[in-house]
């Protein structure tokens, strides 16, 4: 590695980050089914119809990944919690060994020295909320508060950080408008209902973990940089269209009280009923920001319906998942979110990595590389004055990567899916020398 904890100001946070699903083995522990169980049983959805029922087994084997956490020298440990294995049904009696789990792994955290930073909703949502509307429905909010209360009655005295949403784009944009993701929906109004319903997802668990006096929470979104494919107008047009409902959509909603002019002009009709009384609920005053960040995308305009625009191939070097590696974006979006949205607010780079078709015992190069370049980033975002605080590679070892199944490879750590045995890989290795020099 370039780049050593030495570099970064003392107390400055090195994390490593996995989602409950993609890695505990949801058939475990009394969980109860979920949306993401639904879309993999359906053919055609997700890579050799895999699913999550056994993952990398961590809900048995956590203490020997948060050992390997520890051995690497990191500072705090990125998680979330499954709303049905806390909640089988989405709302009614919790699942006692639900919550007891998640009390043993957080207590096995602070036993290493390792910062629990919760998300409560990384995708998993009860299939029994599905059935009623899921992210459609208006009474999700109030759902998600119970699950907050529930879930953080039990950890929130211990957690270091909060979250209450993992990329309110996926969550909303990906699963219901391109259906990529559960419920693999493809409806412009299912859509609008569950972008601006996942933000006030967001503001009642605020209300919830303020009540609660659970301290230092925030917010996680994802960021793309948009390049217009040419620089003709149609292109620019359409790269800030892309920018305003990836971007610029949920922080506006989190910070400024609106929505992006240029993506309400369609999807305004769409809106749920009373929607622009929402942002109260929606903005309420954060602790810190996290940025998910991995690539950029090449954007062309197109004749086809709204959004009228596709994504073409670009130059630059890419990851095993065909996205450029494009480390500028990261301080771009370091300074962007800093000076136009929460203004000196405490930012966290939240996910950060790449997917290799690593194998034990090669060299991970690739890997090593692009971490170089995007701490590099970070550290050049740092001298531009953003009060970055902290850093977490995504992800901690290789998992379920949703619809791609278990091809695509974004650990630190090697996982084979017929023993689960571990494996650290060269860039575990370099990190661990980088985080102890």
């Amino acid at each position: 590695m370039q780049h050593t904890r030495a570099d970064f100001p003392d107390g400055f946070l090195f994390a490593a980050a996995t989602s409950a699903y993609q890695i505990e083995g949801h058939s475990f522990g009394g969980a109860g089914c979920t949306h993401w169980d639904d879309f993999a049983a359906t053919p055609g959805n997700v890579v050799r119809a895999e699913h999550g029922s056994v993952a990398c087994d961590h809900y048995h084997r956590y203490e020997e990944d948060l050992d390997l956490m520890a051995a690497m020298g990191l500072d705090a440990y990125r998680f979330s919690t499954s709303w049905a294995r806390v909640m089988p049904d989405g709302i009614g009696a919790p699942n006692p060994e639900g919550l007891d789990f998640y009390d043993r792994l957080v207590d096995a955290m602070l036993e290493r020295n390792l910062k629990p930073m919760a998300t409560l909703y990384h995708w998993e949502l009860p299939s029994a909320l599905a059935d009623l509307g899921g992210w459609r429905n208006p009474d999700l909010p109030n759902w998600f508060g119970e699950y907050t209360r529930v879930i953080m009655d039990r950890i929130g005295d211990r957690v270091f950080s909060v979250a209450p949403v993992n990329e309110p784009w996926c969550v909303s944009w990906l699963s219901h408008f391109l259906g990529h993701h559960a419920p693999g929906l493809r409806d412009i109004r299912a859509t609008a209902h569950a972008m601006h319903h996942v933000l006030c997802a967001h503001g009642r668990a605020v209300e919830v973990l303020r009540d609660l006096n659970v301290p230092n929470v925030g917010a996680v979104c994802n960021f793309e940089y948009a390049h217009p494919a040419t620089d003709s107008a149609a292109d620019r047009n359409a790269a800030d269209l892309y920018d305003g409902y990836y971007n610029r959509f949920f922080l506006g909603g989190l910070f400024k009280g609106a929505y992006p002019e240029n993506v309400m002009e369609r999807l305004e009709p769409h809106m749920p009923k009373g929607w622009q009384d929402d942002f109260p609920l929606i903005g309420q005053k954060l602790d810190w920001v996290g940025l998910n960040y991995y690539t950029c995308k090449r954007i062309s305009a197109t004749n086809g319906a709204w959004p009228s625009l596709e994504e073409v191939d670009g130059p630059l070097p890419k990851t095993q998942m065909g996205w450029e590696i494009y480390p500028e974006g990261l301080r771009h979006f370091l300074n962007w979110v800093n000076e136009n949205y929460t203004k000196g607010l405490p930012l966290y780079v939240t996910e950060n990595g790449m997917a290799n078709p690593d194998m034990p015992n090669e060299p991970d190069t690739a890997r090593i590389e692009y971490l170089n370049q995007h701490l590099g980033a970070a550290r050049q975002a740092m001298a531009d004055g953003v009060p970055l605080q902290g850093y977490t590679f995504w992800s901690l070892m290789d998992n379920y990567e949703w619809a791609l199944g278990y091809e695509k490879r974004f650990g630190l750590i090697h996982v084979d899916f017929d023993t689960l045995e571990r494996s650290p890989k060269a860039s575990y290795h370099a990190l661990a020398r980088a985080l102890k020099a």
